[in-house]
Parts: structure tokens; C-alpha cells; sequence
């Protein structure tokens, strides 16, 4: 399944993205500076949440585009509901 997303929906999902990757550094920078621990790990855990927000509006966007264009014979289907079981259980 090839990543084809509208450009306001790409962009919303990058910026979710940016949006972990800076919590991330923050993250980071906690530990190396000998922050508390319950502080980095309530960080962490918001890194995770926006990476999972990130995740799931592609994997969304990807079943939208799916129903849309529906494939014709039913051994596809099954594939393909197969394939997006599987993105939503990683990242569950």
C-alpha cells in the first residue's frame, strides 16, 4: 500500500511528527541533564501519544483511500484488511 495522502492530510501528519520529534529532543536533553525522573517520563509518554496520533491519521487516511478505490476480487480484499489489521496492531 503506497503512501498517497491529499497534501493538507501529509501535512497535518508531518507535522504531528515534527511535533514528537521536538518533544523527543526535549526528552533527551532532560535525561542528559540529570532531570526527575517522573518529569522525562511524563514527556516520554506525550512523545508516544503524538507518535501514535501521527500513526494512526496515516493508517486512517490509507483506509479511507482503500474504501474508495475497492478492490475487485475478494481474495484482495481479504489481503487487504489483512495488511491494515496489521498496521493498527503495531501500534497498538
Amino acid at each position: 500500500m503506497e503512501l498517497d495522502m491529499a497534501a493538507d492530510e501529509l501535512k497535518a501528519a508531518l507535522n504531528r511528527l515534527r511535533r514528537a520529534q521536538g518533544q523527543l529532543a526535549g526528552v533527551i536533553k532532560m535525561i542528559e541533564d540529570g532531570r526527575d525522573c517522573e518529569e522525562v517520563i511524563t514527556q516520554l509518554a506525550a512523545v508516544s501519544r503524538a507518535l501514535d496520533r501521527a500513526g494512526f491519521a496515516i493508517i486512517a487516511t490509507g483506509l479511507q483511500h482503500c474504501l474508495t478505490e475497492e478492490p475487485e476480487q475478494t481474495g484482495d480484499r481479504d489481503r487487504l484488511r489483512a495488511r491494515l489489521e496489521k498496521l493498527f496492531l503495531s501500534l497498538a
